[in-house]
């Protein structure tokens, strides 16, 4: 598809603010990145070679007997496959190249009891050739028996108990790079899937929004009369309504789940950009060219998104990334409040919500804060420079 002059300026306007740019860029690239995070978090291997055949655990589930274990065997379990069993937890030493911080008696709970996922999963005959994600942890997978002595909020660096003196290293010894939750679960993995979903749900609402919202205010503005007024009483009721309530009465109804959040964020997210459009449709449907497809026999469809349509995209244009940001801060609001997705399935509010619950556990909430706040910004940074280049006020 070839841009128009005026779209080719447009753009050159926009590539001309660097802080824009640059943060496209960075959203962009962020993306990409996290939209495989099985690739990057997982506790399946990601591929193995055994017996002569390969096997993609992380994609598919085998039993025994494909690895040649007896009929009936259970899938083996591939991290008891690839490491030896960790030694029994004493105090350790910490090492000099490492910082060891200090606790008050009581700041830390104890761990919970430990939990195995695979409990009476068989060891596999052999030792295979595995290739494992750079993160060998699931968003899911709770830590059990950690090298590290502490399987739930285990810190990314040494901690020593005043009170005892006890020193519990830090979790990288057990790939937990940026620690554990409360519950035993690598921080890095929920962080990175919980990214995932809060972007991929920020754009699915501004895509749905916008299509809602420009049929409805496109048909609202091209035929006016009693269609327009309707619309706009429709309109102004619904947008009455308090959205934050709406949103928390229907996702105590209904069944919890990211497609349920979406059906209600959708609902109360066109509005804003119905009123654009059909001011932009009011506009365009007097202008010449319009009067001159009405002429030779075009049909309304055709003149609305054919010919106004892509004369009035600087709406849909400048207000898409603040319609992504706002998504993106509703899911984490929602998750925050316990009204988001389901457990436990990873989001940025649960991530804060465990955060504020361990502030001592500063490892949770300082990644996640910095993921939201640096994620938000770029948006508005990508938005601000779209909006400034698409001014009609600017030459």
């Amino acid at each position: 598809m070839r841009l128009s002059p005026d779209n080719l300026r447009k753009w050159r306007r926009f590539r001309q603010n660097r802080l824009a740019w640059f943060s496209l860029l960075a959203l962009t690239g962020l993306f990409f990145v996290v939209l495989p995070a099985e690739l990057l978090c997982n506790d399946r291997p990601l591929a193995v070679r055994c017996g002569g055949r390969w096997f993609s655990p992380a994609l598919f589930v085998y039993a025994g007997a494909d690895f040649g274990l007896p009929s009936g065997s259970p899938e083996p379990d591939y991290r008891r496959w690839a490491a030896p069993p960790p030694p029994s937890r004493q105090p350790v030493t910490p090492s000099p190249s490492l910082p060891v911080f200090d606790s008050e008696p009581g700041e830390l709970p104890p761990s919970p009891p430990r939990i195995s996922g695979s409990a009476g999963a068989p060891f596999l005959p052999s030792s295979p050739w595995m290739v494992w994600a750079p993160v060998r942890h699931g968003y899911a997978s709770i830590a059990s028996g950690s090298r590290s002595g502490r399987d739930a909020l285990a810190a990314p660096y040494a901690i020593r108990d005043r009170a005892t003196g006890a020193v519990t290293s830090s979790s990288w010894a057990d790939g937990h790079w940026l620690g554990t939750d409360d519950r035993g679960r690598d921080v890095l993995a929920r962080l990175i899937y919980g990214l995932r979903l809060s972007m991929l749900f920020g754009l699915t609402v501004a895509v749905i929004s916008v299509v809602v919202g420009t049929v409805l205010g496109g048909i609202q503005g091209f035929f006016g009369g009693w269609t327009d007024l309707l619309g706009q009483r429709f309109t102004e009721i619904w947008g009455s309504l308090p959205r934050l309530y709406l949103l928390m009465i229907l996702s105590t109804i209904l069944s919890r789940g990211i497609g349920v959040l979406l059906f209600i964020m959708v609902l109360t997210s066109w509005m804003g950009i119905a009123a654009y459009m059909r001011a932009e449709f009011l506009r365009g449907r007097n202008l010449e060219y319009v009067r001159a497809a009405r002429a030779l026999g075009a049909e309304n469809a055709a003149i609305m998104f054919r010919h106004i349509l892509p004369n009035s995209l600087t709406p849909l244009v400048t207000f898409f990334p603040f319609m992504v940001s706002g998504g993106v801060l509703a899911l984490t609001s929602l998750d925050f409040l316990g009204l988001g997705v389901p457990s436990p399935q990873p989001s940025l509010g649960e991530l804060l919500t465990q955060g504020q619950a361990n502030l001592q556990a500063l490892w949770i909430i300082v990644p996640t804060f910095l993921v939201l706040c640096v994620t938000t910004l770029m948006l508005t940074f990508v938005g601000d420079g779209l909006r400034n280049a698409f001014d009609p006020r600017k030459c």
